[in-house]
């Protein structure tokens, strides 16, 4: 992605949470692998990283055999018996991507937040990194009838941003939002929080962190811009 483009400059932006703004996703996998140990379910890293970026629910709809004979609402109820407990890893906050976020909130670049995770968890990590009255519109997990890779929730952010979605960027750090950005025709900035570089390239712009990204040409700056 280069300045020469002939895509039209971005106004908007629209953020992924976990894994872009905080990261949290070591705790979601051992939150995930708990529930499948709890059920004898045999896993790998593969099967864990399915989870990553989804509504747990769209997964399990997908391989309904994972857990069989058990709901959906056993499972959640469960799920939230485990987060419950006090040794799960720590998410940790990323100074970097708050950084960002300031740019473009004094550059009154309006945004938005679209993530698989629940309202209340979206609420409690964007007031833990101070942010939350910056975001013009959120859309959570049940927002959406159909989660990410589905572009539902990009496109319904873009309309509350009142933006086209050709003008916004998306932000994000797994595949399934990667695709869900792009379908909805947006462009997508990909951070390495939680994946290869080349995992993650479909994405317009690959970053270590949100810092190295030049708004508006969406470019990696140089080390001494960041």
């Amino acid at each position: 992605m280069s300045a020469a483009d002939d895509a039209p400059g971005p106004r908007a932006a629209l953020f992924d949470l976990d894994g872009t703004l905080i990261n949290s996703e070591p705790r979601s996998m051992e939150v995930w692998s708990r529930l499948l140990d709890m059920h004898n379910v045999p896993y790998d890293e593969g099967t864990l990283h399915r989870f990553m970026g989804r509504r747990g629910a769209d997964v399990l709809d997908e391989d309904p055999h994972l857990f069989p004979g058990v709901t959906w609402d056993v499972l959640l109820a469960e799920l939230q018996m485990i987060q419950e407990d006090p040794d799960l890893p720590a998410s940790q906050e990323l100074p970097e991507s708050v950084a960002f976020l300031h740019r473009l909130h004094a550059l009154d670049v309006p945004f938005g937040l679209v993530t698989s995770a629940g309202r209340g968890w979206a609420h409690t990590a964007l007031e833990r990194l101070g942010v939350l009255p910056m975001f013009r519109c959120l859309i959570t997990a049940a927002d959406v009838a159909e989660g990410k890779p589905d572009p539902e929730g990009y496109l319904s952010a873009a309309r509350m941003l009142g933006e086209d979605p050709a003008r916004i960027v998306v932000f994000e750090d797994t595949p399934a939002g990667i695709e869900a950005g792009l379908r909805a025709g947006m462009r997508v900035v990909a951070i390495t929080t939680t994946h290869e570089p080349a995992v993650l390239r479909k994405a317009d712009l690959v970053v270590d962190r949100l810092t190295e990204v030049d708004w508006p040409r969406l470019v990696r700056r140089t080390r001494h811009e960041q």
